[in-house]
């Protein structure tokens, strides 16, 4: 058979994703993974308990296609505490994971010649799924060190043809959180243009300023007009779950859910009823866990700016980013992650990997932070005698 021409051209021209390559440079050369994203440390032991009470106990065959209906009044309180959000779990439809979510919301919306505004830098899913539903991203450059959303650059990339924005808050890699004042900007300008908001909002509470969550979704005029995706695995540091989630009102729940039913369909059913216990836990829980991840997070601050390297600002996420040309450190982010995983034997993720067209930067790299107090201490070790030898 003959398949030349026959791939997609999104995945025939596709590279591998920067995470999962770093990951496998990462474990072929013995390195301490600090780029991909996950933690080390133990999971709330209640999630675990609930989940192999589960196993044993409830349903192992297919649930609802949009969930458990334990888990979806269980995310509508959870934001109802949180963020004061008045949710219906009809509203609400579990995913296989927040990227699942991503693909089924831009499947739903996105139709051929649809443009989609984009902030750059972004998850490297984002214009992928746009391009796989025919659609055109739009993107959006971010400048460093604050990358602050500017009324002036949202309204030039606004077009009769615009239909919807994705919009990452807290934003990863950076580690910033949107001001109100950004927030209501953003929001106006989908209210004027009629466009759907697409929310990737999975870092949503794990932030560091001690500054409650806001939606776009709770601004005036955006319930009728948002998709705000949230995440259990980076709520508990549960990555490998994969349960996420997608919330929208009236219409667009119903277009989510047809999406979704011909995507994974449902999701594993013991780890949603967990992630259902999860949600109700005490908030405290959750504080002990944000507590370790951001004493972390100083850990490796401190120590990487000890050993010379400059950290920008960062108030949520797991990732710290460091900017090499004022390190003093005259490579590219790309060559520095490649060198740095093979000679200092520390994995990162290079920022560029995660813009695209013209004007992008690359002199940043980002690294993960929620690891072991001695695994952080080892690879500062190792990046402090890298950066010597780089800058002599």
């Amino acid at each position: 058979m003959k398949t030349a021409g026959r791939i997609h051209p999104v995945y025939a021209e596709m590279e591998r994703t920067v995470f999962d390559r770093m990951s496998a440079l990462a474990r072929e050369h013995g390195a301490i993974n600090l780029g991909q994203g996950f933690p080390d440390g133990p999971p709330p032991p209640a999630l675990i308990e609930a989940a192999g009470r589960a196993l044993r106990e409830k349903s192992n065959q297919y649930p609802p296609g949009p969930g458990l209906m334990e888990l979806r009044e269980a995310i509508c309180g959870y934001y109802a505490r949180r963020q004061g959000l008045a949710l219906l779990a009809e509203q609400v439809t579990v995913t296989s994971g927040a990227t699942e979510a991503l693909a089924a919301a831009v499947f739903a919306f996105v139709k051929p010649g649809d443009e989609v505004i984009l902030f750059q830098p972004a998850y490297d899913a984002y214009a992928p799924l746009v391009r796989r539903a025919g659609g055109i991203p739009v993107s959006i450059p971010l400048a460093p060190p604050h990358f602050r959303y500017r009324a002036e650059a949202l309204a030039s990339a606004i077009t009769p043809q615009t239909r919807a924005l994705m919009f990452n808050d807290p934003l990863n890699p950076a580690g910033t959180v949107a001001s109100h004042e950004e927030l209501a900007m953003m929001a106006r300008a989908c209210v004027e243009h009629d466009l759907i908001a697409i929310c990737d909002e999975v870092w949503e509470d794990v932030r560091f300023d001690r500054v409650p969550h806001r939606s776009l979704m709770g601004f005036p005029g955006m319930a009728e007009r948002t998709v705000k995706i949230g995440s259990a695995g980076k709520i508990f540091g549960l990555t490998g779950w994969k349960i996420g989630w997608m919330i929208a009102d009236g219409h667009l729940a119903t277009a989510l859910a047809r999406a979704h039913q011909f995507l994974t369909f449902a999701t594993a059913v013991p780890l949603q009823w967990a992630v259902a216990e999860g949600l109700l836990l005490p908030d405290d829980v959750l504080e002990g866990q944000r507590t370790e991840w951001r004493a972390a997070r100083e850990r490796l601050k401190a120590g990487l700016a000890q050993a010379g390297y400059e950290v920008l600002p960062n108030a949520a996420t797991w990732f710290l980013t460091v900017d090499l040309a004022a390190s003093g450190i005259a490579l590219t982010d790309r060559a520095f992650s490649e060198r740095a995983v093979v000679e200092a034997g520390v994995a990162s993720v290079p920022i560029s990997a995660l813009y695209e067209g013209e004007d992008v930067p690359e002199h940043l790299v980002r690294f993960c932070f929620t690891k072991p107090a001695d695994v952080l201490d080892d690879a500062v070790e190792r990046l402090a005698r890298f950066r010597r030898e780089l800058t002599g």
